[in-house]
């Protein structure tokens, strides 16, 4: 089958669909690649782009805070920024497929290379009402670097895959592995974190990241929120963060390769801890 891209476009730059059209890899964008919108498969918006209160949350996207001491999550000057070095592969159909590339992550001055990464994103069809995404992404650094976060008090560990929700995406839960329903998760770790909620359309549906077993500080620490007390404001903030720097920094020597893999599974319904349990065991095994 054809790639599932766009389709004919005259824009060298134009994004790649993914997975039936349903997730939209803006790989080209000025500050940092990230997905949206997501729907799920029955075409609620999970995602939002650039949201007021945060303008750098980008629907859903993988960095870190800091690399070294340049930051690389606000974009607020000065900032670095993760840019493809040209278009990326993409094989595949709309069924199951691949987008693949490499990227540069510029330090502030625009110039000087912190990290190289090689990322792809693969999807897959589940069932009529899943899919999945899985975010495969490698980095090195040609010397040390430290990667790190600003250190929670009241906010802060964020770092590593994230997302951020739309804001009329309600009653929304966060299901935490075995440990039970949250509205909030502040460093817990398990081995997923599912995010489940009722869109406009009456219909509910949501989101289930799972953190696989061979990264390096599995089971990772989860950052998060429904409600917008995260941010000291009302309404569904809908952030989720697969937060593996929260409780210390990484070292990463010269040359050393850090990969970190993680499935996003976007649902139609609202999913138990049974369904969650037995698709991170089925990916992870």
């Amino acid at each position: 089958m054809p790639p599932s891209t766009t389709g004919p476009s005259a824009d060298p730059e134009a994004p790649l669909l993914m997975a039936r059209g349903r997730a939209t890899y803006e790989w080209a964008a000025s500050r940092r690649p990230f997905v949206h919108p997501l729907r799920t498969p029955a075409g609620d918006l999970v995602t939002v782009d650039a949201p007021a209160d945060h303008p750098w949350h980008h629907g859903l996207w993988f960095a870190v805070k800091f690399v070294d001491d340049d930051n690389f999550w606000e974009e607020m000057a000065p900032y670095g920024v993760l840019r493809h070095r040209g278009r990326p592969t993409v094989e595949g159909g709309p069924a199951a497929g691949r987008v693949e590339g490499q990227l540069d992550w510029i330090r502030p001055d625009r110039e000087t290379v912190a990290l190289r990464e090689d990322r792809s994103w693969s999807w897959v069809d589940l069932d009529p009402g899943a899919f999945a995404l899985d975010l495969r992404t490698t980095l090195r650094a040609d010397l040390d670097v430290v990667l790190d976060r600003t250190p929670f008090t009241t906010w802060g560990g964020y770092g590593g895959l994230t997302l951020r929700g739309a804001p009329d995406w309600v009653d929304t839960r966060l299901l935490l592995g075995a440990v039970g329903t949250r509205d909030r998760v502040l460093g817990e770790r398990a081995p997923w974190c599912d995010i489940s909620g009722r869109f406009p359309s009456g219909r509910h549906g949501g989101v289930l990241l799972l953190d696989h077993p061979g990264n390096r500080r599995t089971s990772v620490p989860w950052y998060g929120s429904t409600r917008n007390e995260l941010y000291g404001d009302e309404g569904w903030s809908n952030f989720l963060c697969a937060a593996f720097l929260f409780h210390e920094p990484l070292v990463l020597a010269a040359g050393e390769a850090l990969e970190v893999r993680h499935r996003v599974i976007c649902h139609d319904d609202a999913w138990d801890v049974e369904r969650c349990a037995d698709e991170w065991g089925r990916w992870s095994g």
